[in-house]
């Protein structure tokens, strides 16, 4: 059963956190009824507000005005109703945590409650679909849809498996720019995508340079922001991503200078410090310090 963009009625986001909340309010944005699903209701009060934010700042730029707020918010459902959830869902995108044994559960019960029609996507940022697409009970119609910011990175990585259906891949890549984003379409399965395989060479040298005690994480990202005249360097990056998600992927590298790394963002982690979520990682937030004048001079 093929679809077309506009057979496309009800949205379904698993996750609301800091990917999820952002893909579903520019797919209400967009148009799309839209519900978002979650374990913990409590997530949802974070994630309201995150977007509340989100809204006033496109208000501001003069991307929407208030009417057209209150119809992105009427768009959106939130629950912790799994079966209400998947009740007639047309498109499904997951972005639960980045865990492989967690989101193999997720799709398997997803998989079972969702209609025949349902089109299903990954937000994965670094595991492959091929890891995943059994799990679905439906294979052919599963591909990785991965997005970075959504409203400042606008990149969606469209990277199927050997078994997804041709039809799918050339509707995400429509879908993409349905969604107001660049679609970037990965050829064959690549384990970071994109531009994640190029970040991580970054963080993995930021990493080895920190834990190797070569500079400290201030310098390494004034040297980074002054080359390169960028907003911020490589750890305010991390802050960014999320110190837990970087950590998932870099302590499943094997190499030794990886692993130092991990073990230093576990300690990070362990007291509760995982960037930007958390109000603190390697900065603290709402006003970190590389976004101080005079940062990247030292003074």
């Amino acid at each position: 059963m093929t679809l077309q963009i506009s057979e496309i009625k009800k949205v379904l986001i698993l996750g609301a956190g800091t990917l999820g909340l952002r893909v579903g309010l520019q797919s209400a944005i967009s148009g799309f009824e839209t519900t978002i699903y979650d374990i913990n209701e409590q997530a949802f009060k974070a994630a309201i507000k995150t977007q509340d934010s989100i809204l006033k700042m496109l208000v501001r730029n003069g991307k929407l005005n208030e009417e057209a707020v209150e119809q992105v918010k009427a768009r959106l459902t939130f629950t912790t109703d799994a079966q209400a959830a998947a009740d007639d869902a047309d498109f499904l995108n997951e972005s639960v945590t980045e865990q492989l044994d967690l989101k193999r559960d997720v799709w398997r019960q997803f998989g079972e409650l969702c209609p025949e029609k349902t089109i299903f996507t990954s937000n994965t940022s670094y595991l492959l679909p091929s890891q995943i697409a059994e799990s679905t009970g439906r294979p052919s119609r599963f591909c990785c849809f991965h997005f970075h910011d959504v409203f400042y990175a606008n990149v969606v990585d469209v990277m199927p498996h050997e078994g997804t259906a041709t039809w799918i891949v050339d509707f995400l890549m429509e879908m993409g720019r349905v969604l107001q984003q660049t679609p970037v379409y990965v050829k064959k399965e690549n384990t970071g995508y994109i531009f994640n395989y190029m970040l991580m060479a970054l963080i993995g040298a930021a990493g080895a340079l920190k834990t190797m005690d070569i500079g400290s994480i201030e310098d390494i990202d004034r040297s980074w922001m002054g080359n390169f005249k960028m907003d911020m360097g490589p750890f305010g990056v991390l802050d960014t991503v999320g110190l837990d998600t970087a950590w998932h992927i870099t302590s499943n590298q094997p190499d030794k200078k990886s692993q130092s790394f991990a073990a230093l963002l576990k300690t990070y982690i362990d007291a509760g410090k995982l960037g930007v979520k958390t109000g603190e990682g390697f900065y603290t937030y709402p006003n970190p310090k590389y976004k101080e004048e005079g940062f990247v001079s030292g003074l």
